[in-house]
């Protein structure tokens, strides 16, 4: 087998001097696999030269790759430390009371040996960076004609970040962080706040926290989450077990609680196969195990849930090693399901 054959397993360009010329190009980058994925996106590229994509597709293309790369080069060195993407409007002043009780969620969450990472602007999103301090700071501005000058705290910090597009922003925000905090605001917010909810419901993004932070006295997303039960709960259009999807957060306090208390004993998840692997903090009692059995069944495709150890698979994650195991044969449907078992490790004694 040459040495393009082995790159190009799955896709190539087609033109086997220009695979070949790819593949020494990347001879001394990554490891096989990394190569293998460096040598499809060149491949793609070239391909799209071959499809004679029109002037405006090139530029979306180039524009989110570069994006998207500096991001991750940005992100790279924090991607140990845990972060809650913190949503809400520019538009609010210091009078109005989200305002407070988003810096108050920001102080709590750094306290806490977390991130905040907001939309970079004003209102809500400074709020939050001023609670956490320029060290525990993201920033993920959207250029725009008006209202997303960065805010004093995070302007020019080496963690902001500027995009063009907002699908890139989005992306950053959901891949880069483990929670979502949803804080008044208009039709930006609510994007951002169904986006986190589609991706957890369907299985596109890791399980996470995602609250509704009221204001003490001015009950904001009353009437949204009132909507979801009386509608779309009761028209079928969610399941009922969808509800434990999401949370709703009286103050900034209970907010912080919330998602503090999601990672109390789960720590993450990987598919190995056709089991879900949930990495977690400590080997649950037995009696726990039983009553997932019991409580669970649903969940599981065949089989059973079973604790272990780190699956050899995993053998490129050395750092969870130490991590007990909870496995099992995830039917990879029940996602709101999901959340509630993990809401349940959480409150297992050991």
């Amino acid at each position: 087998m040459s040495p393009a054959s082995q790159v190009f397993s799955r896709y190539a360009s087609g033109n086997p001097s220009v695979d070949a010329s790819i593949t020494e190009m990347l001879r001394q980058v990554g490891d096989g696999f990394d190569r293998r994925l460096l040598a499809e996106m060149m491949s793609a590229v070239y391909r799209l030269g071959q499809d004679h994509a029109s002037t405006g597709d090139l530029k979306i293309l180039n524009t989110a790759l570069k994006e998207l790369r500096y991001a991750f080069k940005v992100f790279r060195p924090y991607r140990h430390v845990r972060k809650v993407a913190t949503f809400g409007s520019s538009r609010v002043t210091r009078r109005h009371p989200a305002y407070a009780q988003a810096s108050e969620f920001g102080r709590r969450m750094a306290k806490a040996g977390w991130m905040v990472i907001t939309g970079a602007a004003s209102g809500i999103m400074k709020a939050g960076h001023e609670g956490a301090g320029r060290t525990a700071s993201f920033g993920l501005n959207i250029r725009l004609p008006f209202e997303q000058e960065a805010n004093p705290v995070i302007a020019r910090d080496q963690k902001l970040i500027n995009c063009k597009y907002f699908f890139t922003r989005k992306l950053l925000f959901l891949k880069e962080s483990h929670a979502t905090a949803l804080f008044p605001g208009g039709f930006g917010t609510l994007d951002e706040g169904f986006e986190s909810l589609t991706l957890v419901q369907t299985g596109k993004s890791d399980p996470r926290p995602i609250v509704f932070v009221e204001s003490p006295g001015t009950p904001f997303w009353e009437p949204l989450l009132r909507f979801f039960d009386d509608q779309l709960v009761r028209e079928g259009m969610v399941s009922a077990s969808e509800r434990a999807i999401y949370d709703v957060a009286r103050d900034a306090r209970e907010a912080a609680e919330i998602i503090l208390r999601f990672y109390a004993v789960y720590h993450s998840l990987r598919y190995v196969d056709d089991q879900l692997v949930l990495r977690i903090r400590r080997r649950l009692p037995s009696r726990a195990v039983s009553q997932l059995n019991r409580e669970f069944r649903d969940l599981l495709a065949d089989g059973v849930f079973r604790q272990g150890g780190a699956l050899s698979e995993e053998a490129d994650e050395p750092e969870l090693r130490h991590l007990p195991r909870l496995i099992f044969p995830f039917n990879r449907r029940d996602y709101g399901r999901l959340l509630a078992l993990i809401r349940l490790i959480n409150r297992a004694r050991g």
